[in-house]
């Protein structure tokens, strides 16, 4: 055989090939085969225009089939358009069946709305048919004697189906069961009657209607644990009174520095006076002097004056020995 004959029929045989494959791609004749015998009516150029828009053939079709099994009535075309939007279709077919065989009104319009919101619509259909409990982490709150307590309930929750688009989440409900725990215990009276009796609070935050546009219906909400915390009240009493002191001793530090200014003040005033006296004592001499001159004072009246002076320092000493002996006395009478 001619070797250029040769690696003609090679080419070709691989052309071949490739051709095939990409036949076999392009119109998935196996996947379309599996269709027809499901029951499910779909055409070789819906699956060819399926593989050109790049949606995938066997996602919608091996849901279709799950659908047409189940007996929903949907079509290639509403697939289709639900994963270009980025939804989940296989998840959809699932929440439609599960809400179907539980009795839950849930339309395909509904489904695919919740999908493309960001829920896991299957899990909300889950939710319906088995309530979910939700741990809510531990609430501190203080009762009207000031005593601290610390509280952990268990909310029952069930997915509200006609809420899942535009209601609240997990994190709403448990703020609003965390308030309403606060509020409770905030308004009893005494921190033993809430000790002894948790469920009114159960009872007062389920009468709030923390539901209210959420995505759930909370079915019961139940106190798992409450304990005692610390004394609030006293503890506040104990800070006022330590700011009370401070303030006092801050006040006392003031009349105690304007006493010791005055003090001072005083003492300056007191030095003052004594250099005016003493001023005034060195002018008597020159009066003195000048009245000797002038004629105003004789010898005589000089010589009295100083008699009169010597007398008075000598009254004044024996009295000063009186008092010391005196005083001496006493002191004695109270040793023995």
């Amino acid at each position: 055989m001619d070797p250029s004959s040769s690696i003609f029929i090679l080419v070709a045989a691989l052309a071949g090939i490739t051709l095939l494959f990409i036949f076999l791609y392009f119109v998935p004749v196996n996947l379309w085969i599996t269709a027809q015998f499901a029951n499910v009516r779909v055409g070789i150029g819906e699956l060819i225009g399926m593989r050109i828009r790049k949606v995938p053939p066997s996602v919608i079709v091996n849901s279709l089939i799950t659908a047409t099994k189940a007996g929903l009535a949907l079509t290639t075309n509403e697939l289709e358009t639900h994963y270009l939007a980025g939804g989940n279709v296989p998840n959809v077919i699932r929440a439609l069946i599960s809400a179907d065989k539980a009795n839950i009104n849930l339309s395909f319009k509904q489904a695919t709305a919740i999908d493309l919101a960001g829920r896991d619509v299957f899990e909300a259909v889950q939710i319906s048919v088995n309530p979910k409990v939700i741990n809510t982490p531990s609430v501190a709150a203080v009762a009207a004697d000031g005593i601290q307590l610390i509280a952990k309930a268990r909310v029952t929750v069930r997915a509200n189906i006609a809420q899942l688009v535009g209601g609240a989440g997990e994190e709403t409900i448990l703020a609003r069961v965390g308030e309403g725990i606060v509020t409770s215990i905030g308004s009893s009276v005494n921190h033993k009657t809430v000790l002894e009796n948790p469920d009114k609070i159960s009872k007062l935050v389920l009468q709030r209607g923390l539901d209210a546009g959420t995505a759930f219906e909370i079915l019961s909400i139940d106190i798992a644990d409450i304990d005692v915390g610390t004394n609030i009240g006293a503890k506040l009493q104990i800070d006022q009174a330590s700011a009370d002191l401070k303030v006092a001793e801050a006040k006392a530090e003031e009349r105690r520095a304007m006493a010791v200014a005055l003090e001072q003040e005083m003492k300056a005033k007191s030095v003052e006076m004594r250099a005016k006296v003493i001023q005034a004592e060195a002018e008597v001499p020159k009066a003195l002097a000048e009245a000797f001159r002038n004629g105003n004072l004789g010898v005589m009246d000089y010589y009295r004056m100083e008699n009169i002076k010597a007398d008075t320092t000598m009254r004044d000493s024996i009295a000063s020995s009186d008092k010391d002996s005196k005083d001496s006395g006493s002191g004695k009478n109270e040793k023995k």
